[in-house]
This record gives C-alpha cells, structure tokens and sequence, in this order.
C-alpha cells in the first residue's frame, strides 16, 4: 500500500514544538539584522576613501597622496568615478574585477593610463556641484616664479583670469567657461589616447545652426583618416582632467615650497639645485632611495660649493633638502613611474600644450579664421617682473607680457612648451 506524504505536525500547544520555533524566529530575525548590517557595512566600506586608497588599491598611492592634498580633498573618490545610481555602481564594480586580478598578480602598468575612457561622463558627476549655468566671475591670480640664478631671484606675474565674463548679466557669452555653455556645442577629435594631438575641431551655435569647422594646418587628414578617430564633445573633463590626481613638476613645486618658506630662498642657487635634483631623484627605483639621494647630493653640493654657509648654517641647507624632500613625495613617485611627464595637466600652457591644443593659431577654417592663442583671450596681465623692476598695467587695461629672461620675440613664435619641459624656471 502507497505512503501517502505526511508534512511535519507543529503543535504550539507542545513545549518542545513552541521553544523550537521561537528559536527559529528570532534566529532568523537575528540572522537577517547582521545580514543587513555586514552589507550595508561593506557597501560602506567598499565606498569609503581609505578602501580606493589604501585598501585594496595599495596600487593608487600616487593617485591617493596627490588627492589627499587636491581642491576635492574633502569628496569622496565615488562622488566623481561612480556617481548616483546602482547601475553606475554595479558598473564600476565588474570592471573592478579585472583591476583586482591585475594587482593580485601584478600585471598593472607602470604608471596607470590616462584618460579613463569608461568614466562616468562629466555633466553626471561634476556639474553636481559645478553646474554651466552658474556665472563665474574673473578671478585675480598671483604667480610667483624663481629664477635659475645665484639669488633665485623673484619673478612675479598677477592676472586676472576671464573665467567668465566681465558681467554676471553676460552669462558664459564670453570668458573661459565659455567652452561649456549649453547653447553651444564643440567637438573635436583627438589622434592620440591622451588626447594631446587635436587636428580637427568643430563648433556649433545651438540656437542659431551657425557651424564652423576647424582644421589644424600641420596636420592634413583626409575625410576616410578623419572618420577613423572619435568625434568627442568637450565637456569639464577636457581642460580639468587633473581635478583631483595633479602631479606638478619640480619647477612649479619648488616656487612653491620657497614661497611659503619651506626651501629657504636665501641659500644660493638652491632653487636650480632643487630641479635638478628632483629631475635626477624621479628615475631612481624607490621612493625611499629618491629621498636619500636628495638629502645627500644637496648636502654634498653645499660642503663643496658654498662650505662657508653650510659651516655657519648647516640647517639652513638641512632645511632646503627636507622642503625638496616633502614635495617631491608629494609629486613624485619612482616606484609607480608617476611624475609630471606622465600626465599631461590640460589647465594652462606652460609645461603641457592644454589650450594651445587647440589655441594655437594653427587651427582654421577654409575661411581663414583661426582659433587665436592671443593673451587677452584667457587673461589680462596686471603686473610683472623682479622687485626692482617691477611694472604694474593702468586700470582696465593688460601689459604686453614681458619673458623673465630675455628672449627677444621668440616667446611670440614659440609655443611655452618647447622651451618649459617642468624644469625650466
């Protein structure tokens, strides 16, 4: 005869039944609580800051170090790699894997490719807090710059930068920010991966259908070379692409550290001996050996050159090596290949071409108008020079800029980086 399937009998009334399933309920109960927690903990976690930086991307201290001492210190590394939503999350997470695998078996370049081309576009992430349709006013910018002479002198420049327009009433009609205001379009394409090299560039006036092409002279492309690359539309990303992860070199970040008085700017020559020997510290193999050799070739050079200073005043030169020292940890790192060479900063024109890419009096129409690289465009110069020979501009108006060394009209022709390579005053 066939057993007929008999379910389990739970009887409440029966001790044993009803201890049981109170445990089973709050068991289940307690289980699901820390379920929750340890994945809204890892969630969390796998979020955070510390977990990009040192973490699990042990990889990233370069990226984690310049980013500790950026203007987005205080954001956190998702708010601008992931950004809102599950799928981006979700997203950023499998193509994680593979960098996972890549450090667990140390297959990762040296140093880490720029751009990302599978980042989250710009108009999601930063125009969160920076959005086109806030006015930026002009902004005044005062440089200072160390010569490569005896008594590193001081070379100043003050600009008043054309973020914007001159009035909020103009909107982004002209100035800086104008690449990104909405009635406009530009686009351009790139023959390089890191999108240095821009032979093709066209804008549209969105309102009124005006379109404009322009080609770069020096570069000649056919229309079947020309389809080959990428059209991309210009966004945030492409003058800022070092918002968070900047690398400045040795020229920048020497003025620096000697401005605020951390390299003392009365030991001789100190500011040419920085340079260099950052220059020559950035091809060691470790951080750790970079460091030494600083200290002691800087040491050396004083007991041999200057051995009545380092005699008086041997902290003085103590002191220029731990202010080199402390800036080129933060810029430099051997041990990743990274340093300023590696990743081109597009804010500028000085040591990479950023908006001499396309603002170079190269780049025209079949018309004949260029994309001018004219001074005024992006700035006024207010004042210049040393302290004895020191010009200021009349009020309203811009100063020819003025090369601290003499270079004739060369500057004119030049472009700044055929000469500034990061190690030039």
């Amino acid at each position: 005869m066939k057993r007929e399937n008999v379910w389990p009998v739970v009887d409440l009334n029966n001790t044993s039944h009803r201890n049981a399933l109170l445990i089973f309920v709050w068991g289940t109960a307690i289980f699901v609580l820390l379920t929750a927690i340890g994945s809204y903990e890892a969630f969390r976690i796998t979020e955070s800051v510390e977990f990009c930086g040192e973490l699990c991307h042990s990889v990233m201290h370069p990226e984690y170090t310049a980013y500790q001492h950026s203007p987005h210190a205080r954001v956190a590394c998702v708010e601008c790699h992931v950004g809102e939503g599950a799928d981006w999350y979700i997203r950023s997470k499998l193509s994680g894997l593979y960098q996972v695998y890549s450090v667990t078996f140390d297959l990762y370049p040296k140093p880490i490719p720029t751009p990302i081309h599978n980042l989250r576009p710009a108009r999601e992430t930063c125009e969160k807090c920076h959005w086109p349709q806030k006015f930026y006013e002009y902004k005044l910018r005062t440089e200072y710059h160390y010569l490569a002479d005896e008594e590193n002198t001081k070379w100043t420049i003050q600009l008043t930068m054309r973020i914007g327009a001159e009035h909020s009433a103009h909107g982004l009609k002209e100035g800086i920010h104008w690449h990104i205001n909405p009635d406009i379009e530009v686009q351009y394409v790139a023959m390089d991966t890191a999108r240095q090299i821009i032979p093709w560039v066209r804008f549209r006036d969105l309102k009124s259908g005006e379109e404009k092409i322009f080609v770069d002279e020096e570069i000649s492309l056919d229309p079947e070379e020309l389809a080959k690359y990428e059209v991309r539309t210009m966004d945030c990303m492409d003058c800022h692409n070092r918002p968070s992860h900047q690398y400045n070199p040795p020229a920048l970040f020497i003025n620096k550290a000697i401005a605020g008085g951390e390299i003392p700017v009365s030991l001789p020559e100190i500011k040419a001996q920085a340079v260099e020997v950052c220059d020559m510290a950035k091809d060691l193999p470790t951080m750790e050996m970079a460091l030494n050799f600083i200290d002691s070739t800087i040491t050396a050079y004083y007991q041999e050159n200057y051995p009545e200073i380092y005699e008086s005043n041997p902290d003085l030169v103590k002191q220029a090596a731990n202010g080199i020292k402390k800036y080129f940890s933060r810029n430099i790192f051997p041990d990743m290949k990274v340093n300023w060479a590696a990743y081109p900063n597009n804010i500028g024109h000085l040591e990479f071409d950023g908006c001499f890419r396309c603002h170079n009096d190269r780049h025209a129409t079949e018309s004949g108008e260029v994309i001018s690289k004219k001074c005024e465009t992006c700035h006024f110069i207010n004042a210049q020079g040393t302290a004895e020979n020191f010009e200021v501009a009349r009020f309203g108006e811009s100063l020819e800029f003025r090369h601290p060394v003499d270079i004739g009209d060369e500057w004119k022709e030049l472009l700044c980086t055929e000469c500034h390579t990061g190690l030039a005053p």
